[in-house]
């Protein structure tokens, strides 16, 4: 949900698949402190799971 978000906001952002990428999943537990997906990092606010409120604040969308 939260890719679908972003692309209908025309929001660029980075995926990265944390099952296949340990690194990756180490810096994702690393910023939020947990191994739920999806986590958002929108200018170092960090969003754990798809809140759509929170992603709007972060985003400054209406």
């Amino acid at each position: 949900m939260a890719k679908e978000f972003l692309k209908e906001n025309n929001i660029e952002f980075q995926e990265a698949d944390v099952s296949a990428d340990s690194e990756k999943l180490k810096e994702m537990v690393d910023k939020s402190g947990q191994q739920g997906v999806p986590v958002l990092d929108i200018g170092g606010k960090i969003i754990v799971g798809f809140d759509k409120g929170a992603i709007k604040e972060a985003l400054g969308l209406k």
